[in-house]
């Protein structure tokens, strides 16, 4: 495991999330018909135990880590790597099969799948998004053109006032972006996120994240873009099948990344 330098301590110590020996287990089924009652399928779930034709992936393996407040970590790895689940547990979305995670504050997660509704405008989701997030209403309001003018919705039309069915997957994805960083968090969890903008817009949102580290919030970015990374976070962990490999320095993990995937 990496060493931290004193440049990469984070200036405040205080600890945002902790991760203590955590296992997730994801039950499929594997394409057999399970028999019985609703009443045994329950109870099989609260024992946790694998009903027939059910087949067990073992995403998390052992993970623990702590991160504090004012950093900024990204989590890469090859896809299935187990970075999207552990966000997930962190954000309270899944439960451990072993171990503890342990949050000071509240966790949002967002993700390219965050929900928003498709058949309302781009203004009646800033809105809902706001009040989502935990803003008031009067706080949505006085944010709202600062979060239009964020995502550049706008600037090849009215989009905000049509619904979001119209939207390219990179306009939703800006959008939602822009609805939570409009908000100081505790905890912002940024999953592929920034993936579907333009290097315009993911230079805005990388100078958004360090604001957002600045007021003492904790970032998490999963991204396959090394060099998005580099630019926001000063920490990475490497997962593989689930498993911490490396946490470190972002240049010194990304390197051994690189060289070890030719990525």
């Amino acid at each position: 495991m990496a060493e931290r330098t004193p440049e990469q301590t984070p200036k405040d110590p205080r600890p945002t999330v902790i991760a203590d020996d955590v296992h997730i287990v994801y039950r499929v089924n594997g394409g057999a018909r399970g028999k019985g009652s609703a009443t045994a399928a329950l109870s099989r779930i609260l024992r946790r135990t694998a009903s027939p034709g059910m087949r067990e992936v073992h995403a998390v393996r052992g993970v623990t880590f702590v991160a504090r407040r004012g950093e900024s970590i990204g989590l890469i790895g090859s896809n299935g790597s187990g970075k999207s689940t552990l966000l997930k547990a962190v954000a309270g979305l899944l439960p451990t099969e072993r171990g503890h995670v342990y949050t000071d504050g509240q966790p949002s997660l967002l993700g390219v799948n965050a929900a928003m509704m498709n058949d309302l405008t781009g203004e009646r989701n800033v809105i809902l998004g706001g009040l989502a997030m935990g803003m008031t209403r009067e706080q949505v309001r006085e944010r709202y053109d600062e979060i239009v003018d964020f995502s550049g919705i706008n600037e090849k039309g009215d989009f905000v006032t049509l619904p979001m069915r119209t939207y390219s997957s990179g306009m939703a994805a800006r959008l939602r972006f822009s609805i939570a960083a409009a908000k100081d968090h505790d905890v912002l969890m940024i999953d592929e996120a920034l993936a579907t903008g333009d290097r315009t817009f993911q230079k805005r949102s990388e100078a958004r994240i360090r604001e957002l580290r600045k007021d003492a919030g904790t970032v998490f970015l999963v991204s396959h873009n090394n060099r998005s990374i580099r630019d926001t976070c000063d920490r990475v962990l490497w997962l593989e099948k689930g498993e911490l490999l490396m946490d470190g320095p972002t240049d010194e993990v990304i390197k051994a990344y690189e060289k070890e995937t030719g990525r």
